[in-house]
């Protein structure tokens, strides 16, 4: 059941977003912009900048606000989530950030209470690795069957056992962490098996035996081709936030409660961050759990395993959220995959 810690992530300091770290509720009438940009010790021309495109966000999108005080405040959540916004592009390069409709809102505001992709058609039954140390595979193949969905609006069960047979692949940073079937494996090294061997099957065409065996990947039989992956930031509001938008999330963490986990939600005092030893998909949150180490209800995160239905709440995993708990923020990533083509016409037969 072991997921291989990833060298290659890394946590990058969140230089300069505490400049904007500021809170505009109890600003009176006559704050004006130049007394913003004092607060936030910026210049009043790079403020005047960000307002004008603050100016064009609302017209864009249809806001309006009753009072100068709220578009004050308004403006202040909006340029700090530019610097956010700049902030995931560095990390994210593959992909475009920038002005959404969740502009001008908090991260609580602009996320639902409750999320789970279950309910919406994006999440596999839970399957069962046995003995095999595979959880790799199945945390892999989890995050792809849910962006496959995203994009094609069909759920397919895909095939971990072509995973475990045919992905070879290392680690580019660290050549001795490979993937290597019942022993072991990343996320991240299957992504890049996958980019380059097309794609993956589904799971009736290349069923799962528990055990590595002879690669016989088809070609002719892919089903979904993935176009890149990303790793997502440690803070667990963006790893949120990248799930409500682009579907589950495989993600690594140590498992030491998990072995006897039965139900509720795990809030263990001591979980060590650092010792990630089994791959698992993250497919919601919730906002009230009760936790009766934590006094009371706190937030928890949704997580499918692999250990087939009988274990846990059929087959799920409630972990706090908020708390790095179980290094469960350190290893999260997410894979793209290819939109299907649209059949052109051929007009020269005729």
């Amino acid at each position: 059941m072991e997921a291989k810690r990833d060298h290659s992530i890394t946590c990058l300091a969140r230089v300069s977003l505490f400049l904007f770290a500021l809170t505009l509720s109890s600003a009176h009438e006559s704050t004006t912009v130049h007394d913003i940009a004092r607060k936030l010790k910026v210049g009043d021309n790079e403020l005047l900048r960000t307002e004008k495109k603050f100016k064009v966000f609302m017209e864009n999108y249809g806001r309006s606000y009753s009072t100068r005080e709220e578009y004050l405040r308004r403006l202040g959540i909006f340029s700090q989530n530019m610097l956010r916004a700049a902030e995931h592009q560095a990390l994210d390069p593959t992909a475009v950030h920038g002005v959404t409709q969740f502009s001008d809102l908090t991260e609580v505001e602009g996320l639902p209470e409750n999320f789970d992709w279950r309910e919406k058609g994006a999440v596999t039954e839970v399957k069962i690795q046995g003995r095999c140390g595979s959880c790799w595979a199945f945390s892999t193949t989890g995050s792809i069957e849910g962006a496959n969905f995203l994009a094609t609006g069909k759920l397919v069960s895909l095939s971990e056992q072509q995973l475990l047979d045919c992905d070879n692949k290392c680690e580019i940073t660290e050549k001795t962490s490979c993937d290597n079937g019942c022993n072991g494996g990343l996320m991240t090294n299957a992504y890049n098996y996958l980019l380059e061997s097309g794609g993956l099957e589904e799971e009736s065409s290349y069923p799962y035996t528990g055990e590595r065996g002879e690669c016989k990947f088809d070609p002719e039989k892919i089903t979904v081709r993935i176009t890149n992956f990303t790793n997502i930031p440690v803070d667990e509001n963006q790893i949120a936030a990248y799930l409500v938008k682009n579907g589950p999330l495989a993600m690594g963490v140590n498992a030491i409660f998990m072995q006897t986990y039965i139900g509720g939600v795990s809030c263990p005092l001591i979980c060590s961050k650092k010792r990630l030893n089994h791959g698992v998909l993250l497919v919601g949150y919730g906002a009230k759990g009760f936790s009766i180490l934590r006094l009371g209800n706190k937030p928890y995160w949704i997580i499918k395993n692999s250990w087939g239905k009988k274990w846990g709440e059929d087959g799920y995993y409630k972990l706090c959220r908020g708390h790095g708990m179980c290094g469960i923020n350190t290893m999260v990533s997410a894979a793209m995959v290819a939109q299907p083509q649209t059949p052109t016409k051929n007009y020269a037969s005729y």
